[in-house]
Order: structure tokens, then C-alpha cells, then sequence
């Protein structure tokens, strides 16, 4: 019975560092990268190199997201949504969780600068900084800590550029701005449907600070109808062709038509639509650009 109880903890501690990691949250990271890395026609056949790229990336994500808990722990406690994770939980330690962030961290630059490019790692480090030292302690002082965040969030496919072709021209920056725009209505969208666990928490995101959404709703356009033109861009720099920009204008007006329909109603269940689309969005724009460039 001991024994049985001792393993049975054993997965459950397992389960919370997995869980500080945020797998799921971070496979579009992952995605990302990968995306960055085709795009720069890097050499699919060195497996090596490629798994490498993936698994630093990760290990970054993993360990940026475990310290942004650890930073946000008693606020996370105070959010319906968040006092359930490991650390406002009690199930584990502070201190255990910023060793766990920092070595997961660690190891993730490591294998990107011994096993990819210097360049690669660097913009990684640039990633786990932005995020880790400069958007998590705005979150609580800014609701423009929402796109700072979205910096950090922008670079993964500059990462895998930077690891296919050990130099940042200008593909990757159209990437960049890509996934920057992106982020914005999907992180708003967010914001308003959590608004009164945010304010619970001490967070002053836009819908916090002004209740009536007007501000929220005309951002989440704005910036959507900023994506059509870089979501288009890939064609028009030569990334991709033709089919592929006919899919991506469909799809970047799709999703300016759910942010119209958001800013239109202001309406919970509208933007969790935004939200849910923009969550499709980004897979399938990576999967378009990548079919038209091979």
C-alpha cells in the first residue's frame, strides 16, 4: 500500500513539473520554429540538426513559462482559472520550480549553441529574457505588457530561421511580423473573456482597466487588419506563390470578419469564437506556406 501511495505521488509530482512546462500551450511554439526553419529551406535531411532545433526550442518554452510561474504564483492564486496549478497550490515549491525553469532554460540554449548555431541560441536567450524578465513583471504594472509580450511570442519561427540558415534576413522578420500581429486579437479575445479573473488577480489588462470593451474591441481589429498585408506578405517577397496567398486571404479575412463580429456585440461567446479561430488560424498558415513552398 505504501509503495503504491509512494508511486502514485511520484506521477503526480511528475505531472506538476510537466504541467509548469505548459506542453500544450507551448507546441505552437514548437510548430513555429519548425515552420521558421522549412520556410528558410533548411536541410530537412540532417535530422540531427532538426530534432536539435525542436528540442532546444522546447526546452527554452518550457523553462520561460515555468519561471513566469513562479514570478506569478500568489497572483495566479487569486484567479479562479489559475489557483489550481502546482505552485499557488502548494503542490510544489518555489524554489523547486525556479531551479526546474532555470535547468530546463539552460539546457535548451545549450543544445542550440553547441548542437545548431550561435544565432539560433542567441535568439532564443532574446526569447527567454523578453519574456521572463520584461513582459511577466509588466503584466502586473501595464496593459501595453500585452505587446511587449507579443515580441517573445513572435520570435520560434525566427529561431528556426536563424538555426536553417545561421542569418536573419528578411523572411524571417516577415514571419516575425506574422505571428507578432496574430497574437494581439488572440490575446484580447483572451483578456475579455477572463477580464474579471484578471482583475481578481491584480492584472490591469485592457478590458480591466476599461470595462466597456470599446478600447479591447477596436484593438483586436485594428491589429487584425494590420495581419492581412504581412499574412500576404510571404508571395509578395517570394517565401511562397500563389496558392498560397489566395489561402491565406481567405483565411486573414475570415479572421477579421470574427473580430468585426467581436467588436460589433462585445459579447462573451464572441469572443471565444475569435479566440478558437485564431488558435486554427496560425496552424493553418504555417501548413499553407509550407505545402506552396515545397
Amino acid at each position: 500500500m505504501r509503495t503504491t501511495a509512494l508511486s502514485i505521488s511520484a506521477r503526480g509530482r511528475a505531472a506538476d513539473y510537466v504541467a509548469l512546462a505548459k506542453p500544450r500551450l507551448n507546441l505552437l511554439v514548437v510548430a513555429s520554429a519548425l515552420a521558421g526553419y522549412l520556410m528558410a529551406r533548411g536541410d530537412t535531411s540532417n535530422v540531427f540538426v532538426l530534432l536539435l532545433t525542436i528540442a532546444g526550442t522546447a526546452l527554452v518554452a518550457g523553462g520561460a513559462s515555468a519561471i513566469n510561474q513562479v514570478v506569478e504564483r500568489e497572483r495566479d492564486g487569486l484567479m479562479r482559472r489559475t489557483r489550481l496549478r502546482p505552485l499557488p497550490d502548494g503542490r510544489l515549491a518555489p524554489a523547486d520550480a525556479a531551479i526546474y525553469g532555470a535547468l530546463l532554460s539552460c539546457a535548451g540554449l545549450a543544445i542550440l549553441a553547441a548542437g545548431v548555431n550561435a544565432l539560433a541560441a542567441g535568439v532564443a536567450l532574446a526569447t527567454l529574457v523578453s519574456y521572463a524578465a520584461i513582459y511577466t513583471p509588466l503584466k502586473h504594472r501595464t496593459s501595453f505588457a500585452t505587446v511587449i509580450g507579443a515580441i517573445p511570442g513572435a520570435l520560434p519561427p525566427v529561431i528556426g530561421w536563424a538555426a536553417a540558415t545561421g542569418a536573419l534576413s528578411q523572411g524571417a522578420w516577415v514571419l516575425f511580423g506574422i505571428v507578432f500581429l496574430w497574437q494581439l486579437p488572440h490575446f484580447l479575445a483572451i483578456a475579455w473573456m477572463y477580464r474579471d479573473d484578471y482583475a481578481r488577480g491584480g492584472f490591469p489588462m485592457l478590458p480591466v482597466i476599461e470595462p466597456s470593451g470599446h478600447s479591447t474591441a477596436r484593438q483586436a481589429v485594428i491589429y487584425t487588419a494590420a495581419l492581412l498585408p504581412f499574412a500576404l506578405a510571404p508571395t509578395l517577397v517570394g517565401l511562397a506563390g500563389a496558392v498560397y496567398f489566395a489561402g491565406a486571404l481567405i483565411l486573414t479575412l475570415l479572421f477579421l470578419g470574427m473580430s468585426l463580429q467581436f467588436a460589433r456585440t462585445r459579447a462573451v461567446a464572441d469572443a471565444r469564437r475569435l479566440f478558437f479561430s485564431s488558435i486554427v488560424y496560425l496552424p493553418l498558415i504555417w501548413v499553407l506556406m509550407i505545402v506552396d513552398r515545397i
